[in-house]
């Protein structure tokens, strides 16, 4: 997990496309500047990334989904519920379920845990907008590849 580049999923641990679910981990890191101003003396990952982090995951799960057809951006977040707080070497467990899919709109919920405890959870809404249309299919894709999306889709007989 780079905090300060936004790249919040470390691995990908399992996709099931049958079932729309994602899961994915992250290792909060020792150290980032995030944690200079959230709170000296007391560094707590802020929950807009907890946000962010289950955000990514229902993206990266959107993207096998629609075996990379269209980019799935942030649009709204309901009933979001922060547990508990987040320290520095956290271990992230995060779970995306895909609810619906369609019309320019991806709908999941979300949830994180650490330790088996419940850290926070989220409705999360996704605009899908077809690659054609922003130019980020490379740089996605890569990034897929990067944290085990693409290991994980091949993995069921599925080309991404």
């Amino acid at each position: 997990m780079l905090l300060e580049y936004f790249q919040m999923i470390d691995r990908v641990e399992a996709v099931d496309l049958t079932k729309g679910t994602l899961k994915a981990r992250s290792v909060v890191p020792a150290k980032s500047p995030v944690f200079d101003g959230h709170f000296p003396g007391m560094p707590l990952v802020p929950g807009v990334l907890l946000i962010e982090t289950m955000a990514q995951a229902s993206g990266m799960l959107v993207l096998a989904m629609t075996n990379f057809a269209a980019m799935p951006f942030l649009m709204t977040v309901d009933g979001a519920k922060m547990r508990t707080f987040i320290e520095p070497e956290a271990v992230l467990d995060i779970e995306a379920v895909l609810e619906h899919d369609g019309s320019g709109f991806a709908v999941t919920k979300a949830k994180i845990t650490s330790a088996g405890k419940k850290v926070c959870d989220a409705q999360l809404k996704l605009r899908t907008m077809p690659f054609s249309e922003v130019p980020l299919g490379d740089i996605v894709k890569k990034r897929a590849g990067e944290i085990g999306l693409l290991e994980a889709i091949a993995a069921q007989g599925v080309i991404g």
